[in-house]
């Protein structure tokens, strides 16, 4: 069985420099040798991981058909097939009688990204079907870097073309013509900094919009109503937004509110009673943001009107915009709220069945449609696509995500649970766990993130019930820095305030072990990317209240990171992280970065994953920081490196290896608790 791999130490102030020196001999013997280690370290797993795989997979409806979307004269939909990692997508001639069946007969196959995939990475961008129906836009990134290459398919004769542009960032946008196409440019960092016009049949594209602040990137999409084009600049902020008119592509773009710093708006075209109208959603008069409106014909920002005031209880996180009313999305109390206003009536709150829940407008459909789709998933429940029909309120469960095999939503307990910080704040903590299981000190599972204002809500996972049935709580941490409790409670998580988060996740797990839920001994923590941040800084503050812990692409080694500006994210993260060519922000990223605060201590087990094409946290993170760990834990607890060759930031692309991977996860927990 082969040793732990032990890094080269270079006298620099950064011994462990050399391993970002991607494509060198040096670095990819080392992270190969990382991968052998972990194989020969999980062998004895083998047969757990392919029981554990073969129990989730059981789980999942293999052959299934996506609920169909209905759009002019089609029913668009996805069908997945046992063997296959990508759903094909199909579009049939939508029934005269207004259902939602699939006509076989005229069923069309206009993507399959199998075929396309030829068993290597494979990430669809953009997948848009053209206003006349007539082609079909769609972009593929055939490395995880999340470049793009762009095409257009006939869908008369399915001739197919490859647009001649280099850099693009996935983004196609369709015109109304049907003939005009907007698309992203990235720059030398990997940030969309240009939008460009394309005209099908020529050769090139016109440059309509340069964004020179690398702080800011550039986005463009279709209003509500079909009638208006958007475009999106935003950093973590600030935003501006310019309008066109979708029937006149070859104009110029218009500015609603120019950058103010602070202001962040964001804008869609629909109806208010008769009239068109733009609707923005902005904060200038509060950080909950308020809803304002203004004509066609004059939407600069003097001309906005209010029309829902800012409410320092409630967070105006989104809006949705239909013929027949407006849908705001909501958040109070931590969880997520659907407010309808119908034309012309009085408006009403969803109603639904569980404490704590994930809720969004999935689809709004066509815009004069009468009902729109909602999303609605708890920690024991699968997830559903609700009807909810705009002037009544009704709601009809179109579609439930299937759970095969004997399952009982019933048979698992979903709770809240609230923690208090070190400074008296209440943190909000979502648990599951099987009936019998609460009551009795069990192995737990945490999970955390906190950051860029992302909320955490419950979600269901046909992978995490093999944790549960074999014992397990689930549970997670809903610290500051997240969006749960409003945008309060992301600054209070973000720049000077990060240890927060930190502390935050240190007083859910010790509220969770205090109340009998789980044990040191028993504790597994987990986190993604920023989320990875945040497993690496509370192993290095309180290691001994973990027993093994999980890093996701994690962003450990965030203060060499930072001062790296040609890197994709650093400039426009300075808004969340702060800009450590400032003395006093320096000192402050340096007292919490995992990587830099390693120390000679006993850390819990730990599985770090990254992914070699990561654009986002580039790969070297995890290998730095666990070459740095190796050489300075003082105990033999397991220390595992997983670096995906041929994967981004979101893993392999196929859906079977993400249940592989799920598996790997799961046997070292299970092989460090000793239950596997």
């Amino acid at each position: 069985m082969p040793s732990a791999p032990i890094a080269r130490v270079e006298h620099a102030a950064d011994p462990y420099r050399w391993l970002e020196n991607r494509d060198s001999p040096e670095v990819l013997e080392y992270l190969k040798a990382e991968n052998a280690y972990l194989e020969s370290q999980l062998s004895g797993q083998l047969q757990l991981r392919e029981t554990l795989f073969q129990e989730i997979k059981g789980r999942i409806r293999e052959t299934d058909l996506s609920l169909p979307s209905p759009w002019g004269p089609y029913l668009y939909y996805q069908r997945t097939t046992a063997g296959d990692e990508y759903p094909r997508h199909y579009r049939c001639r939508k029934p005269a009688d207004g259902s939602l069946g699939v006509d076989s007969a005229s069923e069309q196959l206009l993507l399959d990204p199998n075929t396309l995939a030829a068993g290597g990475f494979i990430a669809l961008g953009a997948f848009s079907i053209s206003p006349d129906h007539q082609r079909l836009a769609y972009s593929l990134d055939t490395s995880g870097e999340e470049t793009y290459q762009l095409f257009v398919k006939e869908l008369a004769d399915d001739s197919l073309s490859e647009l001649p542009f280099g850099d693009c960032d996935g983004s196609m946008t369709w015109a109304n013509d049907s003939q005009t196409l907007f698309f992203g440019e990235l720059d030398d960092c990997h940030r969309p900094h240009k939008l460009y016009r394309h005209r099908l049949g020529s050769e090139t594209a016109d440059l309509v919009f340069h964004e020179p602040d690398g702080r800011f990137f550039l986005s463009c999409y279709r209003a509500s109503s079909e009638r208006q084009l958007v475009l999106l600049l935003g950093s973590k902020t600030t935003s501006e937004a310019w309008i066109l008119d979708a029937e006149t592509p070859q104009g110029a773009f218009t500015c609603l509110a120019l950058r103010e710093e602070g202001h962040e708006y964001y804008v869609d075209h629909g109806k208010l009673g008769d009239d068109w109208a733009w609707l923005i959603r902005s904060n200038q008069s509060g950080i909950n943001f308020a809803l304002w409106h203004a004509a066609p014909a004059t939407p600069e920002r003097a001309n906005w009107q209010a029309l829902r005031a800012h409410d320092p209880q409630v967070m105006l996180e989104g809006l949705s915009l239909n013929e027949r009313a407006l849908i705001l999305s909501l958040r109070e109390g931590g969880l997520p709220i659907i407010e309808v206003q119908p034309q012309g009536q009085t408006a009403y709150r969803v109603q639904l069945p569980d404490a704590a829940y994930s809720l969004y407008v999935q689809d709004h459909l066509e815009f004069n449609s009468p009902v729109i789709r909602l999303r609605y998933e708890a920690l024991n429940r699968p997830a559903q696509i609700r009807q909810l029909t705009l002037t009544s309120g009704e709601q009809t469960v179109l579609k439930e995500t299937p759970v095969e095999g004997p399952f009982d939503a019933d048979a698992y307990v979903s709770q809240r649970l609230w923690a208090q910080a070190a400074d008296g704040t209440r943190v909000p903590i979502s648990l599951v766990a099987k009936r019998e299981v609460l009551g009795k000190a069990a192995p737990l599972y945490l999970y955390g993130y906190g950051a860029y204002g992302e909320s955490l809500d419950p979600w269901f996972s046909h992978a995490r019930l093999s944790l549960l049935e074999r014992g397990f709580v689930f549970a997670i941490a809903h610290v500051r820095g997240g969006g749960e409790l409003g945008e309060a409670w992301y600054r209070a998580g973000k720049l000077e305030h990060k240890q927060n988060s930190f502390g935050d996740f240190i007083a859910c797990a010790e509220q969770l072990i205090a109340s009998g839920y789980s044990t040191a001994a028993q504790l597994c923590i987990s986190g993604g990317s920023a989320g990875g941040l945040l497993i690496g800084a509370v192993l290095n503050q309180r290691p001994e209240l973990f027993a093994v812990a999980i890093a996701e692409v994690p962003f450990v080694d965030v203060l060499n990171t930072m001062q790296n500006p040609d890197l994709p994210l650093t400039l426009t993260e300075y808004d969340e992280w702060g800009d450590p060519h400032q003395p006093e922000v320096f000192e402050r990223l340096k007292a919490y970065a995992p990587y830099e605060n390693v120390q000679a201590q006993a850390y819990p087990a730990l599985l770090a994953v990254a992914g070699y094409n990561d654009s986002r946290v580039q790969y070297w993170e995890a290998a730095k920081w666990v070459a740095k760990l190796r050489a300075s834990k003082t105990d033999d607890h397991l220390l595992l490196l997983k670096t995906d060759l041929e994967a981004g930031h979101g893993g392999m692309s196929g859906r079977y290896q993400a249940l592989k991977d799920a598996a790997l996860e799961y046997a070292f927990i299970l092989k460090v608790l000793g239950l596997g």
